[in-house]
């Protein structure tokens, strides 16, 4: 009955699929930006478990309003109305700009909605083949749709035939969509994220979504943004098509929505609003009241504590000591960000950065192979974020040696 034996028992045991290889640590604790382990070593959360804890670890107004949720009424399903889901509705609505709102699960689930919005949109419209216009290097997550609507041959191999109806475009290239709109006429929706994570932070030019939505009203397409990573302040607007002033058709959002608790968002407006009727979508969890509890603390916090303005300063402190400690280091090619997301390009594979930073005490990510992603809570103070510097700098310039 020893807990420590208990963990150590799980750990090893091969009842898991062996679906993220070998694990960094057993974390069995977390408060505020920091996590600790079973051996009791603190690491800096410099990776919000993914863009998703944007409040850090056990955010008091987050964990009060799970636990007198869940001590009410945990669930109760989609035939009945939810009050705390329809409150979040609202709310959603109206730091958006949408009209309306379809609660899932997860960035995949509420991608999957918007995918079949486009295609009933489409077939509306008397289209052969309904098709969504996606991007080179998008991820929109690993269902079969929406795996094949990303641009990552990684991802999608092995699970061939992938679902038909994408046609494919370079991301911040607005002059290429003429070509491609002449050559496929059964196209009816974009589909794209502001800022691509997975692939590396790589940021939309100014203007950009400004003319996909120009584009799109120009050939009656639908303009549909995956904001599950970039939404719920992590780029200093609540989303982040928020700083190009456009409203999208539809708009998706997961990660950050219930700082922990898995609660997925597809909200809509104008002509896509009512596209979704009684039997054409559902989710037997979805928008449940406990999820909901913990996205309403989650979006009352963010907007009413001034964390929109935080992320912002934190982000711009954190790629300011960065660029400092790296000017002039051949092997960084680019540090770039907006808000609390941003991206070390370095010049070659840098996985091994990760496992160097968890010795050190700090998680961050490599993606896109060459790329160092930190997604900081946006609690993190000024001293934490100088630690992040402190430590991931000499990590880095240390790095050509390897």
């Amino acid at each position: 009955d020893n807990k420590e034996e208990r963990l150590q028992y799980f750990m090893a045991t091969p009842a898991l699929m062996n679906t993220y290889g070998t694990r960094a640590a057993t974390l069995v604790k977390g408060e505020g930006a920091w996590l600790w382990d079973d051996k009791g070593k603190k690491y800096l959360d410099a990776l919000s478990g993914i863009a998703v804890c944007g409040l850090g670890h056990s955010h008091p107004s987050v964990a009060k309003a799970v636990a007198e949720q869940a001590s009410v009424l945990t669930h109760c399903s989609n035939f009945f109305d939810i009050p705390n889901q329809e409150e979040l509705a609202e709310n959603l609505c109206a730091v958006s700009g949408m009209a309306k709102v379809f609660f899932g699960n997860s960035g995949a689930e509420v991608n999957e909605a918007a995918i079949k919005m486009a295609r009933l949109f489409g077939n509306k419209k008397g289209l052969k083949l309904p098709t969504i216009l996606v991007m080179d290097d998008a991820f929109h997550g690993r269902t079969l749709a929406t795996l094949s609507a990303s641009g990552s041959r990684r991802v999608q191999a092995g699970f061939e035939p992938l679902v038909s109806g994408f046609a494919r475009a370079p991301f911040d290239d607005i002059e290429s969509l003429n070509k491609i709109a002449e050559n496929n006429p059964n196209i009816c929706a974009i589909f794209v994220e502001p800022i691509q994570g997975e692939a590396g932070i790589r940021i939309a030019s100014d203007g950009y979504l400004s003319r996909l939505r120009q584009f799109c009203d120009e050939k009656d397409w639908l303009l549909m943004l995956d904001e599950v990573q970039t939404g719920n302040g992590r780029t200093g607007k609540y989303f982040c098509y928020q700083h190009s002033h456009i409203i999208p058709d539809i708009v998706t959002t997961s990660k950050g929505l219930g700082n922990g608790v898995p609660i997925g968002a597809c909200l809509a407006s104008g002509k896509a609003a009512e596209l979704l009727q009684p039997g054409h979508h559902g989710s037997t969890f979805g928008g449940n009241p406990l999820a909901c509890a913990a996205a309403l603390a989650t979006i009352t916090t963010i907007q009413t504590e001034g964390f929109l303005d935080r992320v912002s300063a934190l982000g711009e402190r954190i790629m300011s000591g960065l660029r400092y400690e790296l000017a002039d280091l051949d092997h960084v090619k680019d540090i770039r960000g907006l808000g609390c997301m941003i991206g070390i390009e370095l010049t070659k594979p840098c996985k091994s950065l990760f496992s160097k930073a968890m010795g050190k005490g700090i998680i961050i990510n490599v993606t896109a192979d060459s790329v160092v992603r930190l997604l900081p809570p946006f609690i993190m103070t000024d001293d934490e974020a100088d630690h992040v510097v402190a430590i991931l700098a000499p990590l880095i310039k240390a790095f050509k040696k390897d």
